[in-house]
């Protein structure tokens, strides 16, 4: 199913994000097979985990670090319909040195308490698109000055804003915010229609940056066509790939659906995932090097 991306439908599309875990499931039952000398099992379940090792280990493994480019550095958070602790927030875009904060279900109340918890002073532009409540509303804070786009591309989904940053020594770099509906049964459609109509990479132009919760993993065919357009994962290409960021809470986290997808004049130094009280998702923050 994951080779031919074969997933449809509420049941198949949220089991492929566990696709990793899939692969530790079938090296155990290699194991059994090997224990029960079933030769014909041990070949099946042998195949099994070189094409999972062939689609997993990749992520875990660091590429080159890029050679030179402009530093951006950039944090998103998912705020859990604005409850994630905006002081957390605050503190982490000054202990992070951040330059661009993209933040989704971003509420009024939340828009106060991160400007209460002093966001505005360390990053004093910002185009965001606050919701009374819910998921919907998203924002970009930034160190640089902004300047809103829109038309690039058809949003389906929660609030998708973008801008352009001025970062210093070349042409700005332009910035999505990205928020689809999570594949939950009534919504499987409206989901891959907010993924397939997000811009594709392209070589000319501002720089892109696509940041923020897409409700995929690097395992759903739908992302990989988004990457196939010319995106790199910057938690891939450093190597923590498999760092999970939802769900946080109850449960540990188990999958990784935010992500920083550079285009072919961007690239990741290093990538670390980070705690946010009050909200499901973890908070992943990318430092980059820009063209």
């Amino acid at each position: 199913m994951r080779l031919g991306g074969l997933e449809t439908g509420f049941l198949l599309v949220p089991l492929v994000s566990f696709t990793p875990y899939f692969g530790v499931a079938a090296l155990v039952a290699l194991a059994c097979a090997l224990w029960a000398r079933s030769r014909a099992a041990v070949a099946v379940l042998l195949a099994v985990c070189v094409c999972l090792a062939w689609l997993v280990v990749p992520r875990a493994v660091a590429g080159e670090a890029p050679a030179g480019g402009r530093p951006l550095r950039l944090l998103t958070a998912n705020l859990n319909g604005g409850r994630g602790d905006a002081q957390v927030i605050v503190d982490l875009v000054r202990k992070l040195d951040v330059d661009v904060f993209s933040v989704q279900e971003l509420t009024w109340a939340a828009r106060e308490r991160l400007t209460a918890a002093g966001l505005k002073k360390l990053l004093p532009y910002e185009v965001t698109q606050p919701m009374p409540r819910g998921p919907e509303g998203s924002g970009i804070y930034a160190r640089h000055p902004l300047r809103e786009r829109s038309g690039l591309f058809r949003r389906v989904g929660h609030h998708m804003p973008v801008a352009q940053v001025a970062l210093p020594g070349g042409p700005a770099v332009e910035v999505v915010v990205v928020h689809p509906v999570a594949p939950v049964p009534w919504t499987v459609d409206e989901w891959e229609a907010g993924l397939s109509n997000l811009p594709p990479a392209q070589a000319g132009g501002p720089p892109r940056v696509l940041a923020g919760d897409f409700n995929a993993t690097l395992d759903h065919v739908v992302f990989r066509r988004l990457l196939g357009t010319g995106y790199t994962d910057a938690a891939a290409a450093t190597g923590n790939g498999l760092a999970p960021t939802w769900p946080n809470r109850v449960l540990p986290p188990l999958v990784a659906i935010s992500h920083v997808l550079t285009d072919g004049r961007g690239a990741a130094v290093a990538t670390r995932v980070h705690d946010v009280p009050g909200s499901d998702h973890r908070a992943l923050f990318a430092d980059l090097r820009v063209r």
